[in-house]
This record gives structure tokens, C-alpha cells and sequence, in this order.
């Protein structure tokens, strides 16, 4: 049975454990640009024994940013930075991979912490967003959509396959399109922001030729070696819009075009959602699971999964990864911690052998590397009520 720290082979590259720093924007890029930030971002985490990494969401066009301080594969000047940073993730015994999305009507943001509003296309920081249709998305995104033309969505998919190009270039090793979050991929998909009547719109056939369109553009220039995956939004919580039978029918769909793995995780089109699990600690496994057991195909999973103990338990289960975000973030050795708490033989060979041969051979004062000592597993006690009378001889 395979467990958290599991090899994992998919097409022609192989991870050392389950664990994957998931995609997080960072707004840290200039010019789409990764920089001297990204090298200590990524490094860190590879060093401290997570199987996959990728950086965040990277986009196809300058358009398709959420903000102009986000990462980019849209132009060859970007590429001597990625595979700067590609190059000390292998060196640190990880794998690199890139999320290839474009952010649709969510797109020419301010930061969160600056309010996380949109801009107006005449602002220097700014530009009209692009959807499958002219909807906005609402609330602080209110400004006008550009409906995409047939011979513009024809276009994206080319930028699709030149930044899968560009990736290989750079030292990638694993490519995921996004079609989550809101962004243009999930408004495709989803009825509450997809309302055309051309063969991109209507059906769910139609809703998902975007998708599959674009996975043939990609497979097309990457190696076979490498695997082409991608994170849906399976549910976006709304009656109105994509539902869990619609995202079985739609990876079902995508797997006939080159997908090797789904990454299943929030629709996001609305604000308007009814009992999202948000909050709840692997809310979305059960959903993982069914495209699991109904599509046979591999399939990663994210949300509230940083306890050790259920992270292990999901793959136990028989999903084959676990993304983790604000985990990663907190703690760059979150799978050495982690495979002290579930008691792994040798916790210290998931990190370089430099790391390594320190922590495990020069303990010294044990506590004192940073890492507290396992605490024993506290005693189990039987309520009063519950126990036995010795019988009388």
C-alpha cells in the first residue's frame, strides 16, 4: 500500500514522496520574471523534501496575470530565471513543475493586501480582461469583458503550447494547465460565466472543447516523457453552475486528450456558494476520490490536508497526491516534521545528504536543531464506567 512518502512515477518522471508545494501567486515577479525570490522560494521547500513543486500559477499572455508583478512564460527573456531556479530544485532532489493558466476576468488586480480589487483597462497597471463571455464576475470586478472571438481562443491555445515550449526550455518537468479558481480555464467550464452559443458554449461537450483543444496544442510539443496535467473546478458550489457529474464527464473527456493526472479543487465563478467546504479539513477528498473511482485516472488532491497524520491517511485511501499551499508556507520542512510525526525510519533522508548526515550523526542536544522531539503518544485512559469488575474466583 503506498503511503505519504511513496515513490510516485508518472510517464517518464518519477517523485520521491507524495507530498507537492501547490501553485500560490506570490507577487513577486517583474515583468513575468522570476528573480533572486523565487530561487530562496522554491530552493527552500526543495531542500526540505517535497516531492513536486511549482511556483504558481505562471501565465500564457501578459493579459492573463492576475496582477502585472505575477509570473509569465509569454515571452523568451523569462525563461533564463525559471530555469535558473529549475536547475537548484533538481540539484535539491525535487522536481519542478509549472501551472500554465491564464486569469480571465479576474485578472489586472491589485494585490490582496492593497484590497485585491480591479483595475480599470485605463489604469497604467491595468487591462481588459478576457472571457468566454462579456460577464463580469462582480462585486469589485465589475469592470467590461472582452468576449473572446473564435480566432482569439485559437490564439490562447497557441500561447498555451509556446509557454509549454518555453517551460521545457526552462527545466520543467511537469506541466498542469489550470481550469480552476475563476480563472479563464473554470469559466469555460461553468455555465455561470460561459453563456455562448458557439461550439465553446452550451453542452458540456462544448463548455469542455476549450479544455481539450488546448491539452492537444500542449501534448503536441511536449516530450513524452513528461506529464501533462491539470487542476479543474469540479464544483462551483452553486446550482447554477459546474457540478461534481459534470467535472466526471468533462476529465473523462480530457483523459482521451493526453491528461495524465487531475488536480481537483474549487469552480470559484461565484462569491454566491452554498455550503463550500472551505473550512472543513480534507473537504475535498470524497470528491477526489469519485473522480478516482469513476474516471481511473490519477488524481491529486488540496485543502486543509496539513495534519500528517490525514495527509498520509489520503493517500492510504488511494489518491495519489497531496498538495499542500499555506503548509509550505509556514514550514519549508513540513515532510521531514511530517515524517517524524508518522514515525518514517529515517525522516532525515528526505532532505540533501548534506542536511542530512548533520542532523542525523552530530545530534548533540537533541531538541535543540529546531525540531522538538516526537512526544510519546499520550495514554489512553477507560472512563471509570467503562471498566471491567474483576469477576469474583
Amino acid at each position: 500500500m503506498a503511503d505519504l512518502f511513496s515513490p510516485f512515477t508518472l510517464k517518464g518522471v518519477t517523485l520521491r514522496n507524495r507530498i507537492v508545494m501547490s501553485p500560490m501567486t506570490m507577487y513577486r515577479s517583474q515583468d513575468g520574471r522570476a528573480g533572486d525570490f523565487h530561487l530562496a522560494h522554491m530552493a527552500a521547500r526543495a531542500a526540505g523534501g517535497f516531492g513536486l513543486l511549482f511556483p504558481e500559477q505562471i501565465a500564457i499572455t501578459a493579459d492573463g496575470r492576475t496582477t502585472t508583478r505575477c509570473g509569465g512564460l509569454y515571452d523568451d527573456s523569462q525563461v533564463e530565471g525559471w530555469a535558473r531556479v529549475n536547475a537548484l530544485v533538481k540539484e535539491m532532489g525535487g522536481v519542478a513543475a509549472i501551472q500554465l493558466g491564464h486569469t480571465g476576468r479576474k485578472g489586472s488586480e491589485v494585490a490582496p493586501w492593497e484590497g485585491g480589487h480591479q483595475l480599470p483597462a485605463d489604469h497604467p497597471h491595468g487591462w481588459e480582461t478576457r472571457a468566454p463571455s462579456a460577464l463580469p464576475y462582480g462585486g469589485d470586478h465589475d469592470h467590461p469583458v472582452h468576449e473572446l472571438a473564435v480566432e482569439e481562443i485559437h490564439d490562447l491555445h497557441q500561447a498555451y503550447a509556446d509557454a509549454a515550449v518555453r517551460a521545457v526550455a526552462a527545466g520543467f518537468e511537469w506541466v498542469e494547465m489550470h481550469y480552476a479558481h475563476g480563472y479563464l480555464g473554470a469559466s469555460f467550464f461553468s455555465p455561470l460565466a460561459n453563456r455562448r452559443t458557439d461550439r465553446y458554449g452550451g453542452s458540456l461537450e462544448n463548455r469542455v472543447r476549450f479544455h481539450t483543444e488546448a491539452l492537444d496544442a500542449v501534448r503536441a510539443v511536449l516530450p513524452e516523457r513528461i506529464p501533462l496535467t491539470m487542476r479543474l473546478g469540479a464544483d462551483d458550489f452553486n446550482p447554477a453552475g459546474a457540478t461534481m457529474d459534470d467535472a466526471v464527464a468533462a476529465i473523462s473527456m480530457m483523459k482521451d486528450h493526453g491528461l495524465d493526472l487531475a488536480d481537483v479543487s474549487f469552480g470559484m465563478n461565484t462569491d454566491q456558494m452554498v455550503d463550500p467546504v472551505f473550512g472543513e479539513e480534507a473537504g475535498f477528498v470524497p470528491r477526489a476520490m469519485r473522480i478516482k473511482e469513476e474516471v481511473g485516472i490519477p488524481v491529486g488532491v488540496s485543502w486543509n490536508l496539513g495534519r500528517p497524520q490525514v495527509a498520509d491517511r489520503v493517500v492510504r485511501a488511494g489518491l495519489d497526491l497531496v498538495l499542500l499551499g499555506r503548509p509550505a508556507l509556514a514550514n519549508p520542512h513540513w515532510p521531514v516534521w511530517a515524517a517524524r510525526e508518522l514515525g518514517h525510519p529515517a525522516p532525515f533522508s528526505l532532505v540533501p545528504e548534506d542536511y542530512g548526515w548533520w542532523l542525523e550523526n552530530f545530534r548533540g542536544h537533541a531538541p535543540s536543531i529546531g525540531w522538538p522531539e516526537v512526544a510519546p503518544p499520550a495514554p489512553v485512559t477507560v472512563p471509570e464506567q467503562e471498566r471491567r469488575t474483576p469477576a469474583p474466583a
